[in-house]
């Protein structure tokens, strides 16, 4: 009689026991199986989910099978149950273990926006609204309220963000990613402006802001910038007005149709830099660096004048005379280009 005990006992032990093996293989082949990626390859936890709640959404999207086992998942991977709230990315062949893993790190999937160089406030607001996993706080907003959030003292914000990329996660405001690009202006501009060149017609830094954002409308060579700064730096050293027509078409506005005509020219705007004196008021684009950088240290030369070589770059005139060849050249390349067309 005990010998049977002892069988029957042995027996329910091994039973148990390949149950158990049973139940862990099952829970193992759950968690490796590959998620679907369907047209969006992005996976949210929202605040307060569970794990149990996050896989019957992950099944319900059709993104992972569902399985008798996977209630045992807590008990065998206790870990999983830990899941922090974000947004994740699927990535080609990626399990569900690998990225119940990654929600339990918090390696939330990082969005990203990158604002070009030389844009406007206008379209950088653009951009935010289309942005995907931005809350939009600012929609609202008018410039001068955005400014305040900022702690800028200027009512205009043309100039005052760093045109590069950010990364951000799932709701993130907009709010927020102009805070980091004003800071991170302000932190930029504030170094050039310790290191600047000394008597350069410059009295501020918002001042020097100004001139590269003209600096970044005029070229996008690398090469060019602290000659072009030069120029303009020359021409405001001898009270002459800097005639660029890039703070023309700004002072346009909407009015501005891709061309400039004469009479845009002698039109007077704040902006206008054929018809007022020294800088315009606020800068004109989102400069660079580099263009800031140009602004405070320019090259020394005798340029007063520029024109496009029609070719790439510009060609650099020291007398009026010279600009005036220089301008009738490039008409000349034009005309040339356009008879190859």
């Amino acid at each position: 009689m005990i010998k049977k005990l002892i069988l029957l006992f042995i027996i329910l032990v091994v039973a148990g026991v390949g149950a158990v093996m049973f139940a862990k293989s099952e829970v193992e082949s759950y968690l490796n199986q590959p998620i679907k990626i369907g047209s969006d390859d992005l996976v949210t936890v929202e605040h307060g989910m569970s794990l149990r709640s996050t896989l019957s959404k992950m099944e319900r999207a059709e993104l992972i099978q569902a399985s008798q086992f996977e209630r045992l998942l807590p008990r065998l991977y206790p870990d999983f149950v830990h899941i922090k709230a974000g947004t994740y990315q699927v990535i080609p062949q990626m399990t569900l273990k690998g990225l119940l893993t990654e929600m339990v790190a918090g390696n939330e999937y990082q969005f990203t926006i990158t604002f070009i160089e030389g844009s406007r406030f206008s379209e950088w607001r653009d951009q935010l609204l289309k942005a995907k996993g931005l809350k939009h706080k600012t929609e609202a907003m008018t410039e001068a309220d955005i400014a305040k959030a900022l702690g800028s003292d200027k009512e205009k914000l043309e100039g005052l963000m760093l045109a590069e990329t950010y990364h951000y996660t799932e709701g993130t405001s907009d709010l927020a990613i102009l805070k980091r690009s004003h800071k991170a202006l302000v932190k930029q501009l504030n170094a050039a402006w310790e290191t600047r060149q000394e008597g350069l017609p410059l009295q501020t830094p918002y001042q020097a802001l100004t001139l590269a954002s003209i600096i970044e409308k005029e070229t996008a060579i690398e090469s060019e910038r602290e000659r072009i700064a030069s120029v303009f730096v020359n021409r405001l050293n001898k009270g002459m007005r800097l005639q660029t027509d890039p703070t023309v078409i700004y002072g346009l506005g909407d009015k501005y149709d891709g061309d400039i005509r004469k009479k845009d020219l002698t039109t007077p705007t704040p902006y206008n830099t054929y018809v007022i004196n020294g800088l315009p008021p606020t800068p004109i684009a989102m400069p660079g660096v580099d263009s800031i950088k140009a602004a405070l240290n320019p090259e020394k030369s005798p340029y007063l004048y520029f024109v496009a070589s029609g070719n790439g770059g510009h060609v650099f005139s020291k007398s009026l005379a010279e600009h005036n060849r220089a301008v009738r050249n490039y008409l000349k390349q034009l005309r040339a280009n356009k008879s190859k067309e």
